[in-house]
């Protein structure tokens, strides 16, 4: 069946011709995970929308792993190692440090783990898989012994506010990405890292495209803004600032 290479040729060639006309107009549709557009894109919107203000950004945040084509979207970001097949993909940031972290005042009543087995003696956050609605095992390696540990505790959720929020309130320890959020609460001693010799890294976010020939304009400069490269204006814009 040709239904989605045909909806990707009609994109294809639709910006193509709004690109030959000098237009930077139309809506930019991204699927991305909820840490790329906390920690990537939210810092970002203004400039972007700056320069290209008559550009509508339609982003769903979807910690599954979505089909953007069938879904028909522009670009997806996700964490590299769980890219679809036949795309191109940018690399958005450097690895990521996966951290077990919970506050002072729980590990000073229930002490602090040694080894991922301890874990079962503790409170923990799940972590609820949002593909699947599994319950996400968390990973650790050591001196190239690598294991999973099946955790329980008092919370589970699919959101990394919550669970970070849980953390603070003292409710257990959880396991995040350092640096969705978590990285800034370590350093105001608001969490401590436990099992850091165990800790493991993730491949970096990246952004990814199908691979077509033509990539759009207004995705190569949305790409360029959240690498912090420079942006050329739009028409419009140029022509506002000029007035």
């Amino acid at each position: 069946m040709r239904i989605a290479p045909l909806f990707r040729e009609m994109a294809a060639a639709v910006a193509q011709a709004s690109e030959a006309a000098g237009q930077n107009t139309g809506t930019l549709r991204i699927n991305t995970l909820g840490i790329a557009a906390r920690t990537i894109i939210a810092p970002r919107l203004s400039r972007f929308h700056q320069a290209y203000p008559d550009v509508v950004l339609d982003i769903v945040v979807d910690d599954a792993l979505a089909d953007i084509v069938a879904g028909r979207f522009d670009a997806g970001i996700r964490v590299g190692g769980h890219l679809e097949k036949d795309m191109v993909a940018v690399r958005l940031t450097p690895d990521l440090d996966m951290v077990a972290v919970a506050s002072p005042d729980y590990l000073a009543g229930r002490g602090i783990p040694k080894t991922p087995a301890d874990l079962h003696g503790h409170a923990c956050i799940n972590w609820r898989l949002q593909m699947d609605g599994r319950h996400y095992r968390w990973e650790f390696e050591k001196k190239g012994q690598r294991l999973e540990a099946a955790v329980d505790g008092p919370v589970v959720t699919n959101h990394a506010d919550i669970g970070i929020a849980a953390a603070l309130g003292g409710l257990g320890i959880a396991y995040h990405f350092e640096r969705d959020s978590v990285g800034d609460l370590l350093a105001q001693g608001r969490l401590v890292q436990v099992l850091a010799d165990w800790s493991i890294s993730r491949p970096g976010l990246f952004l990814y495209y199908p691979n077509r020939q033509h990539r759009p304009a207004l995705l190569g400069a949305f790409i360029d803004c959240l690498l912090d490269k420079d942006l050329e204006e739009s028409p419009r814009r140029r022509n506002a600032r000029a007035a």
